[in-house]
């Protein structure tokens, strides 16, 4: 997906920039690394869960309905996913 065609969220720190998805348990505040799976090869999806989202979903064999409610996925801007990503990725 071309960047222009992601759709924007409005970030209270860094304004109205393109969207990521993240799963909820990313943006809890947590001394740890929980580990970040990033889940589409193209540059410009940025989506991504924690170790314990993956190990669920590879569990599920597939993306059902209790996935879903376990992982939870929200809306971040880009500029927070890099700053998410660099906090909770094994090798920084």
């Amino acid at each position: 997906m071309a960047q222009t065609d992601n759709p924007t969220v409005k970030c209270g720190t860094h304004g109205t920039v393109n969207s990521a998805v993240v799963c909820c348990h990313l943006l809890q505040k947590t001394e740890g690394v929980l580990g970040f799976v990033e889940n589409s090869s193209e540059p410009d999806d940025l989506q991504a869960w924690c170790g314990a989202c993956e190990e669920f979903f590879l569990n599920e064999g597939e993306m059902t309905e209790s996935f879903r409610a376990f992982n939870n996925f929200s809306l971040v801007c880009e500029f927070c996913y890099a700053k998410i990503k660099q906090q909770h990725s094994a090798n920084p």
